[in-house]
């Protein structure tokens, strides 16, 4: 549950907001049995899969996997956080929230509220009369209508024209501090924002909770940001996120780049899936932000030193996070404003469909900055590429390691060895991944709490809990239960399963340790059952499949990669047609899985 709602706030949206109705005014449903069908509108498809259960007040798609209750596909649906969901669905069913932290919420709505006077406040300025900031907006070529959907705005060159303003609305001195509207010096307060272009900047929830202003003359800093504050966090916050996530989700992609004025210049151009970090180093919460919407990240940065420094931090950021990120090289025009004014939007399409991987990106950078026809720079260079390398998957190393040996006339043998030369016995051990477990097996694995699972063991083991005709059919794949804790309750099951009897629930609950008690009542409490068991179950085995055959990929890889295409050409040639056969049964599965 989200943190700030009380239990029966949540618990009267569900017992109000009826999950056929809810999900009906999105998804056509037609009545079959006592459950309601549609076309799933998480993945694409076109025979109905997706049930939604009015008895169990839950939707599941037998195509995706997508599961949950009417907060979950508010959430999923309109790319919201729990607490924007609840919001949602209490306005629209006239429920009042009260947030159990009262007293910190009703400041936050006071400053929410200063904030958009401000806003507004700023925006008379720039539109009733003329102005600098209208004249210099204007020259950049942004037109009324974007001005007014990003909400842009006007600081004059007086001292104190916002301060008196608020101080005739009787608001404290010290709010506006906080808030960075003034600034206090010499025993006088003075307006921190002078002769500047206003950028509001607008969360995900509508409300503004800062300010970007740029300096019209000469002067530093160029760029005047609101400092942190209750309501401003820069390291949680995306500019422009509130205007286009809705693109990004619908593209599966999203364009990062340095400025508002990059944003807003690509919006007009009508590249809309796009947001800016505000101004400073991306962060993991702003990398998690984004993954909300999509894992497709392509960095557009400026093609400076600094911007090409801000892009490598990135794309570690990124690339960590579980983001498949690209960086966009620009050589005409240095920032993506410049660049979609003087070619268009179709040229800056085309930088993206030529944008570079992860990899690339920092290959590319590294021959820049080495001279590869000396010793020391192919010796440099091999070594920070190996470093790269191991941060790619198998199958990605191996295809950039035959492009690098290519390329450089360095032999793959080499590049292998200073890939896997470091990989020594204390880091195989202390691997997160665990090693594959043939059936029946126990083992013990590092790196790995006993409480935690994988949904796949979670819900293997609430089928079994619930449908005993399962336990039998789970044999030849308990190895998939690598949780210890799984494991555990795994075996509780089998030593107390009679035939043609559910389990006794309070027998397994008693005999396990607090530690494995957890994961139990946390499987019976939260994990939901789909209306189909046997099709699900066969699904969660053709993962299983598909999860074998990843593994056993890439352990075909690693042989390849070490043995000597001289002296072991038969032992390469039987690797190849495994490897060739074990890519036509994954295809297999992808198919039967449509």
């Amino acid at each position: 549950m989200g943190v700030g709602f009380s239990d029966n706030i949540v618990d009267e949206i569900k017992s109000r907001c009826n999950i056929v109705d809810v999900i009906g005014r999105h998804v056509p449903l037609k009545k079959t049995g006592s459950n309601y069908k549609g076309v799933c509108p998480f993945h694409n498809e076109k025979t109905p899969s997706f049930v939604v259960s009015d008895t169990k007040q839950i939707f599941t798609c037998f195509g995706c996997g997508a599961t949950g209750d009417v907060l979950e596909f508010v959430q999923r649906y309109n790319n919201l956080d729990f607490p924007e969901a609840v919001d949602k669905l209490a306005g629209e069913y006239g429920i009042e929230v009260k947030s159990t932290n009262f007293q910190g919420e009703r400041e936050r709505t006071v400053l929410y509220e200063i904030n958009r006077e401000a806003a507004a406040y700023f925006y008379r300025a720039f539109t009733k009369i003329p102005n600098p900031a209208y004249e210099y907006m204007k020259k950049r070529g942004i037109l009324p209508d974007t001005l007014r959907k990003f909400g842009i705005g006007y600081a004059d060159g007086e001292w104190d024209s916002l301060y008196e303003y608020f101080m005739k609305k009787g608001i404290d001195p010290q709010t506006l501090l906080e808030l960075g509207l003034i600034s206090y010096s010499n025993g006088k307060y003075y307006d921190k924002y002078r002769d500047r272009v206003i950028f509001p900047i607008i969360n995900t929830r509508g409300k503004i909770i800062g300010f970007g202003g740029r300096i019209l003359g000469d002067g530093n800093p160029k760029y005047l940001n609101s400092p942190e504050s209750s309501v401003f966090l820069k390291k949680n916050n995306l500019y422009g996120l509130n205007l286009t996530r809705q693109d990004i989700n619908k593209e599966n992609q999203v364009i990062l780049v340095e400025g508002y004025m990059d944003v807003i210049s690509l919006y007009q151009h009508g590249v809309r899936n796009v947001s800016a970090s505000l101004g400073t180093a991306l962060t993991e919460n702003q990398a998690a932000m984004m993954k909300r919407y999509t894992e497709n990240v392509i960095i557009s940065y400026d093609s400076d030193t600094a911007g090409q420094a801000a892009a490598l931090r990135g794309l570690d950021i990124l690339h960590k996070s579980g983001c498949k990120v690209k960086v966009l090289h620009i050589n005409d025009g240095k920032d993506p404003d410049d660049f979609i004014k003087k070619n268009g939007k179709d040229e800056f399409l085309k930088l993206i469909q030529n944008a570079m991987t992860f990899a690339d990106y920092k290959i590319h950078l590294l021959k820049q900055r080495l001279d590869l026809t000396t010793t020391e720079g192919s010796v440099e260079f091999l070594q920070e590429t190996a470093k790269i390398l191991r941060e790619l998957s198998p199958v990605e190393a191996d295809i950039y390691i035959k492009k690098i040996a290519h390329e450089t006339k360095i032999s793959e043998g080499a590049i292998r060895l200073e890939i896997n030369g470091n990989n020594n016995t204390e880091n195989t051990r202390n691997s997160n991944v665990p090693p594959h477990r043939e059936a029946g097996q126990r083992q013990t694995y590092e790196g790995k709490r006993a409480g935690t699972a994988s949904q796949l063991e979670k819900h293997f083991i609430k089928l079994m809990l619930f449908k005993s005709n399962y336990i039998l059919k789970m044999k030849p794949y308990e190895w998939v239960f690598r949780s210890p804790s799984a494991y555990k309750i795994y075996e509780l099951i089998l030593s107390v399963y009679k035939d043609d009897e559910e389990i006794d629930l309070n027998k397994v609950e008693d005999s396990l340790e607090a530690e494995d008690n957890i994961l139990f009542q946390d499987i019976i409490d939260n994990v939901k059952l789909s209306d189909d068991d046997e099709e699900y179950f066969h699904d969660c085995i053709k993962g299983i499949e598909e999860a074998r055959l990843n593994k056993r990929e890439k352990e075909i890889i690693r042989d390849l990669a070490v043995l000597n295409d001289d002296e072991d050409q038969d032992k390469i040639e039987a690797l190849t047609i495994e490897f060739k056969e074990l890519m036509e049964l994954k295809e297999a599965i992808k198919k039967s899985r449509r």
